[in-house]
């Protein structure tokens, strides 16, 4: 990785990176559309294409934090661009982990409940001294097993 020396230098690799991350941002939000749509085969084929504009990004981003206090001389006004695209992309961030969090959660609830639902079936119906029946014990319940790929 070789130091930023120009300031045209500097002004095309703050180009590059914002670039970067509006593309990476535009991936982001397709994704989160995808996942809010029940669609998550198709998000999750996005993956390959995320992780290479995040490797691109890291190795960009890199390079500029080795020339940041030259970058802050030679090319303010692109320094204030990538900052208000970097704002941007957070904000994009931000929506996509809330949709990925609800999505967790519902799924987690509805494994929850299925797997209660499956432990009262199968554990014996009895009723206890007050003549009211007795909760399942755990010790009934059936492994649940389900497929992890999508």
């Amino acid at each position: 990785m070789s130091p930023i020396t120009t300031t045209a230098e500097a002004e095309q690799a703050i180009v590059t990176v914002a670039g970067l991350i509006e593309k990476l941002s535009n991936l982001i939000e397709q994704e989160t559309k995808l996942v809010r749509a029940g669609q998550l085969r198709s998000a999750t084929g996005l993956g390959v294409e995320k992780a290479q504009l995040a490797g691109e990004l890291y190795s960009c981003g890199e390079r500029l934090k080795a020339s940041a206090k030259f970058l802050g001389k030679a090319a303010p006004a692109q320094c204030a661009l990538l900052s208000r695209v970097q704002e941007a992309f957070r904000a994009v961030l931000q929506r996509n982990l809330i949709v990925l969090a609800t999505t967790h959660a519902v799924s987690e609830g509805i494994m929850r409940k299925l797997s209660g639902d499956l432990a009262k079936k199968s554990a014996p119906q009895i009723y206890g001294a007050s003549g009211r029946a007795t909760v399942p014990s755990s010790k009934y319940g059936q492994p649940l097993a389900i497929s992890r790929k999508l």
